[in-house]
C-alpha cells in the first residue's frame, strides 16, 4: 500500500502500525528515494504524474496525508502553499489512480475537523461548517477529493481531530509548556478539544481500507471531547505537575506571534465534534477516557 506525503509525525506513525500488520508500505515523500527500517520511500513532488505513479499501480490502498503544516502564520505565500499542496496532490493521485491497470481498492484522504471552525456546540458529520480561513481550506479539499467518482474505488476521508502520540505530533509542544510548569488553561479555557489516540486514528485507517462498509466522510476522533481547561488540568496531572498559571488570550497572541511564529487561532479556538459514523460502522475505541490516554503517552 502506499502512503503519499506519509513522512510526518501522523504518516510514518500509520506506516510503522501497517508493518506490524504484515502490510508493504511506501511511502511517497519529497525527499530521494531510498530504504529505511524496512520502509520504501519514493521521490515525488505532488504535482505532477511521474514514476512514482507506478506504485499507485496494483496498490492494494492509497492514503494521502500531504499537505503543508497549518502551524504557520497565515502570510500570503503560507496561504497559498496550504492550499495548492493540499489541492494539487488531491488531483494527481486521482490521475494516477484513473491510468492504473490494477487501481487501488481504496483511496482515503486524511482530512481535518478544521472544517467546523470554532463551536462549543457539541456536533457530527452533519454539523454545519464554520468560517474563516481553515474552513474554506477544507472545504475546498474535500470538494477536490469528492469531485469525481473512482470507478472500483472506494472513497473515504478522515476528518482528523486532535491525535495525541508520542515523541511528536500536537502533544509535543503542550508537554513541553506542561514540563516548565506554563501548563495552565489556554486564553478563556472553553474551546473544546477533540482529540483521539494515535492507537485509535492507526485502527480507523486500517479499518477503512480493509472494510467495504466504509465510504464518505468520517469525523476520527475520539467520543469525549473535553474543554481546554480540563485537557491542560489532565495533561497536567498525567505528568505529574501541580497548577499552572493560565494564559490570557493576549498572551496567547503575542506568544504565538513572537515564539511559537504560529497563528494564535489554533490554541484559541476549537470544535466539539463526535465520531457518529465511527459508531454506527461499530468501531471499537481502545482510549475514550482522557487521563487513560495521557498516562499512556507521557
Amino acid at each position: 500500500m502506499s502512503l503519499a506525503g506519509g513522512s510526518g509525525f501522523l504518516g510514518e506513525s500509520l506506516a510503522r502500525f501497517l508493518l506490524k500488520k504484515s502490510y508493504k508500505v511506501i511511502i511517497l515523500s519529497r525527499k530521494p528515494t531510498r530504504s529505511e527500517n524496512g520502509l520504501r520511500y519514493v521521490q515525488w513532488d505532488g504535482q505532477q504524474i511521474g514514476e512514482w505513479s507506478a506504485e499507485v499501480d496494483g496498490s492494494y490502498a492509497v492514503i494521502n496525508f500531504t499537505g503543508k503544516s497549518m502551524n504557520c502564520i497565515y502570510t500570503k505565500k503560507n496561504r497559498q502553499e496550504i492550499v495548492s499542496s493540499r489541492l494539487d496532490s488531491v488531483k494527481v493521485l486521482r490521475e494516477a489512480v484513473k491510468q492504473c491497470g490494477s487501481p487501488p481498492q481504496v483511496l482515503i484522504q486524511a482530512g481535518s475537523l478544521a472544517i467546523f471552525g470554532d463551536t462549543a456546540l457539541l456536533g457530527d458529520e452533519d454539523s454545519p461548517h464554520g468560517t474563516g480561513f481553515s474552513v474554506g481550506v477544507c472545504k475546498q479539499w474535500e470538494a477536490e477529493f469528492f469531485k469525481e467518482p473512482m470507478y472500483g474505488t472506494r472513497q473515504v476521508l478522515l476528518r482528523i481531530g486532535f491525535a495525541l502520540g508520542k515523541n511528536g505530533g500536537a502533544l509535543e509542544p503542550l508537554q513541553k509548556l506542561v514540563s516548565l510548569n506554563l501548563g495552565g488553561t489556554v486564553g478563556s479555557g472553553k474551546q473544546y478539544i477533540s482529540w483521539l489516540h494515535v492507537d485509535d486514528l492507526n485502527a480507523m485507517f486500517l479499518e477503512a481500507m480493509e472494510s467495504d462498509r466504509y465510504s464518505g466522510i468520517y469525523n476520527a476522533t475520539g467520543p469525549h471531547p473535553v474543554t481546554n481547561k480540563a485537557f491542560m488540568k489532565t495533561l497536567r496531572k498525567a505528568m505529574g505537575k501541580g497548577w499552572a498559571p493560565p494564559a490570557p488570550s493576549p498572551f496567547v497572541w503575542l506568544g504565538a506571534y513572537t515564539v511559537m511564529r504560529t497563528e494564535p487561532s489554533l490554541a484559541l479556538t476549537g470544535r466539539n465534534c463526535v465520531p457518529r459514523r465511527l459508531q454506527e460502522n461499530g468501531f471499537q475505541f481502545t482510549y475514550t477516557d482522557l487521563e487513560e490516554a495521557l498516562r499512556d503517552l507521557v
